[in-house]
């Protein structure tokens, strides 16, 4: 018996988008590898970027073989409802040939978006859904392209760099620096990360989790946090190079708009514990964008890793942003 596949059954397409020679990047650098994107979803359905941190990619939603950044958001049904909507994620592009790091910024990436818009032939972004870098991404596309985006979500990101921010993550970068100067890079991505994790999560969670630990034995031995960080640690060295990271490290720094020129309307969500992003920024955002539609400020354990982890605020944000884009149903994607 055959079994007969839905009309509205998502299907997916990976797209290798060629860059210009004669694009360059604010710093006069030139990118050597295409831009790596994914649709999902219908050909003909309202079209929805979603973009995450400096560790996402365009694997946001589920694949039979693995999970996605963001895959409880994304499927049939699910906020991010990929049965009417077309999904496009990207990788981000730090790369700039052999042992040069690539200094990129937010504008540039926005303009690397242009590209695989163009290529697929989307004039206009429906809705552009960035939490952390992706939402920074989201802020410079719509200063950039007013007339390319209609509506805006930008969740645990703001309009610029806050100084803490800047600090950790210039601590960070060093760590890297010094890995590649030791010929340990896999050892300072590591460590690094721990580094990271002590900033994308709250005081509060690691009270809760281990502040009733007991010491270890003897001193220099890893206490019950410790141990939580290395394995975190050591659990991201494959996952990123070194150069790579300082890469798109420095984009987040660099990272500035101007917000009275964001013309999409557009839904602020910050989180009270969130350290890399303070709420006071996401408030000051909220405030002077022209259009805006909806200011969202939540309690969280989770800190800046909130948008990661608070999936009922999320969830509820991303259904009243997207629950009345609808087009009928197709089978194929979009070349």
């Amino acid at each position: 018996m055959t079994k007969l596949t839905s009309p509205c059954t998502p299907r997916s397409r990976d797209l290798d988008v060629a860059i210009p020679d004669d694009f360059a990047l604010a710093s006069g650098q030139r990118l050597t590898c295409p831009v790596q994107a994914r649709l999902v979803g219908p050909a003909d359905g309202p079209l929805v970027v979603v973009a995450g941190g400096i560790s996402a990619d365009r694997q946001a939603a589920d694949t039979p073989d693995n999970p996605g950044w963001w895959g409880w958001a994304i499927g049939d049904g699910a906020p991010i409802d990929i049965s009417r909507v077309r999904l496009l994620a990207i990788d981000w592009s730090p790369e700039a040939g052999g042992d040069v790091i690539a200094t990129i910024t937010s504008h540039d990436q926005a303009r690397l978006l242009a590209l695989v818009l163009d290529q697929i032939g989307a004039d206009r972004i429906n809705a552009f859904v960035g939490a952390s870098y992706g939402g920074c991404v989201g802020l410079a596309f719509a200063e950039l392209y007013p007339e390319r985006i209609s509506r805006l979500v930008v969740i645990s990101a703001a309009h610029r760099a806050h100084p803490a921010a800047t600090a950790w993550r210039g601590v960070q970068r060093r760590l890297l620096w010094l890995g590649l100067d030791t010929d340990r890079e896999a050892e300072a991505i590591a460590l690094a990360r721990e580094l990271a994790m002590t900033t994308y999560r709250s005081a509060e969670e690691f009270e809760t989790r281990f502040g009733d630990c007991a010491p270890p034995s003897l001193a220099g031995d890893p206490y019950s946090v410790c141990d939580y960080l290395i394995a975190r640690g050591q659990a991201y060295q494959a996952q990123t190079t070194a150069r790579r990271w300082i890469s798109l490290s420095d984009s987040l720094d660099r990272h500035s708009v101007r917000p009275e020129a964001i013309t999409a309307l557009t839904t602020v969500v910050g989180f009270s514990s969130d350290r890399l992003v303070p709420l006071s920024d996401s408030r000051d955002l909220a405030t002077r964008l022209p259009h805006l539609i909806q200011f969202v400020e939540a309690p969280s354990l989770y800190g800046h890793d909130a948008f990661l982890k608070e999936r009922a605020i999320i969830a509820g944000v991303l259904t009243t942003t997207l629950s009345d884009l609808s087009s009928p149903c197709s089978q194929e994607i979009a070349a």
